[in-house]
């Protein structure tokens, strides 16, 4: 097997633990813990592989999260149980947490040692870049259901 390939399955095989962590933390049903845990490992594999693909991280991770967003849909009609059990879960590994933190870290240096404007920069880079990633996890999550509301409903 190629290099490549085995990064994908570790990567596959590391974001499935958060996932289902986070599932074990919110007491789901112990079935559900193994799609849990392959929606985290779906969500990272297809934000990953677009990221190698040269897309940009906010829009690998809207379309990982509608990914999952829509196999989800099918899996809570197939179980009978809600789609947050799954997607909630699956989207752990996506959240943007390093962005987020370097956001922090930037706003704190320039409350300790003044604002320059390379703080500036970076804090408004990485604080803009947390904030897209987490409106694309939330569309991508909302859009597939919203579809199929709009255009499966019974006719009356």
């Amino acid at each position: 097997m190629s290099d490549i390939l085995i990064q994908y399955i570790l990567n596959a095989i590391f974001a499935a633990i958060p996932a289902v962590g986070f599932g074990m933390v919110f007491n789901v049903p112990k079935y559900t813990l193994v799609y849990c845990g392959m929606g985290g490992a779906i969500t990272f594999t297809t934000r990953y592989v677009l990221m190698d693909l040269e897309i940009p991280i906010e829009l690998a991770t809207f379309l990982a999260s509608t990914t999952i967003g829509v196999i989800a849909l099918y899996w809570s009609r197939k179980y009978k149980i809600p789609r947050p059990v799954y997607t909630i879960a699956s989207i752990i590994p996506l959240l943007p947490g390093t962005f987020a933190f370097t956001a922090m870290i930037n706003l704190i240096d320039m409350n300790a040692h003044g604002v320059t404007p390379e703080l500036i920069v970076m804090f408004v880079d990485n604080a803009l870049k947390a904030i897209i990633i987490l409106g694309g996890i939330g569309f991508g999550l909302a859009l597939p259901s919203l579809y199929y509301i709009r255009y499966n409903r019974p006719i009356i």
